[in-house]
């Protein structure tokens, strides 16, 4: 008996990371992910989340999983993929179908066809339908019903997000992982992964807003009462700041970042006007003195825009200010000095650095919060794989309710791209 190991892939622009987990009994009686592996190799090929030369991020990709292979000592042959970038949209469905059996109770075909309704939404031109995540059913016009099974009624309704993507980009991405050898279980999007690991059940209860803050892009999802409320990708992240800083001092993106990664802060207040930075010690050609103060303005008003901008889409769904668990920053951004305090003043709200909930590990390296999104692939797999589909993960996972018959677009086109 082989044990089951899931492996999750994070495709980003500034790392490929993997994260590899199997299942150990845990402390409470239960079962439990134990991470054994967890990599990061810069990416190349890879530009605002999406591929943008097919080659570099074959080989990045390849290079990531080569390392896990090795410091995990199991071969690898499939995982669940992250997808990510500004094209992914999510817009409301609603589903109606009428009960089937005659007695009027509701079984799971019926829900799976309640699902299969939903899906038949407009959807632009040239995109895919990654996930159709049910929020709540309705039976006979009793709204808020989480899972209908068993229950009596003549007519069901569903209502669902529908998560879709760029087609082109969506092959793009699966492309390039099968090019490695590999094989894909799913594809999942990106921010729903990453608050697998960082948020509780109660968290999402209540109502929660992850944020995912990458190089090129920012994610977040809201949830409340359990459902995913709202998702948006911003085509803005850390790599902004590295840019502004490298025109505000008039050097190289090279000594930017490192000026970014060790001395930058968003809270200008904390600087005294005396601090100094020479950047020749950061990598460039010839000493030139900077104030540390003129770096974290820099910062300070780029960071300030990202966070005016998650405000932003709050406000489309009004809860600005009023998410009662608050914010989770996750994603290599939020290790920016001074990150927390500069989202608490701008979003009104509680918030906290996302660490992974769930899992046990003897690797530092998995309370980096750039791995969040990979250690949430491989918690996505356990919960598919593990609840068999349809419960758990609030519903969530009907997704692909039925694996085979509701994912059968992606799937139909995963086969089409095999090599």
């Amino acid at each position: 008996m082989t044990e089951e190991i899931y492996a999750g892939l994070d495709v980003g622009t500034y790392a490929i990371r993997v994260a590899v987990g199997k299942l150990v009994p845990s402390p409470e009686g239960g079962e439990q992910i134990h991470i054994i592996g967890a990599v990061e190799v810069p990416s190349a090929g890879v530009s605002k989340g999406t591929i943008t030369n097919l080659e570099d991020a074959v080989s990045s990709i390849s290079r990531a999983l080569e390392q896990a292979e090795r410091i995990t000592g199991v071969p690898l042959n499939k995982a669940w993929v992250g997808i990510n970038g500004s094209h992914i949209i999510s817009q409301e469905s609603r589903g109606v179908v009428g009960v089937g059996r005659s007695d009027g109770e509701i079984r799971e075909e019926d829900v799976e066809r309640s699902i299969e309704a939903a899906r038949t939404v407009a959807t632009p031109t040239n995109y895919e339908i990654i996930h159709v995540i049910p929020k709540c059913f309705t039976v006979d016009g009793q709204r808020g019903i989480k899972d209908p099974v068993g229950m009596n009624g003549i007519r069901l309704e569903v209502d669902a997000l529908i998560i879709q993507g760029l087609g082109s980009q969506i092959k793009n991405l699966t492309k390039a992982v099968y090019r490695t050898g590999m094989d894909i279980e799913d594809l999942v999007f990106s921010i729903l992964a990453t608050a697998e690991a960082v948020v509780s059940e109660r968290q999402k209860d209540l109502g929660v807003c992850v944020v995912n803050i990458g190089a090129a892009t920012t994610s977040l999802v809201v949830y409340e009462e359990g459902d995913v409320l709202h998702t948006a990708v911003l085509p803005m992240g850390s790599d902004h700041i590295t840019s502004d800083i490298a025109i505000g001092l008039r050097t190289s993106i090279e000594v930017a970042e490192q000026v970014k990664l060790r001395h930058a802060t968003c809270q200008p207040e904390d600087v005294t006007k005396k601090e100094e930075i020479n950047l020749a010690e950061l990598g460039a050609p010839e000493d030139e003195v900077v104030g540390r103060r003129f770096v974290a303005d820099i910062t300070e008003a780029r960071v300030q825009e990202i966070f005016e901008h998650i405000d932003r889409e709050l406000k489309k769904i009004d809860r600005s200010g009023m998410l009662p668990s608050g914010v989770v920053l996750t994603g290599g951004g939020a290790k920016l000095v001074g990150m927390l305090d500069a989202a608490k003043a701008s979003l009104r709200l509680p918030v906290s650095l996302g660490t992974p909930i769930g899992v046990s590990s003897v690797i530092d390296r998995i309370n980096d919060p750039s791995m969040s999104t990979a250690m949430g692939l491989v918690l996505w797999g356990r919960h598919i794989r593990g609840m068999g589909g349809r419960h758990g993960l609030g519903g969530l996972l009907s997704s692909f309710g039925d694996m085979e018959k509701i994912g059968s677009g992606l799937k139909k086109l995963f086969k089409a791209l095999k090599p």
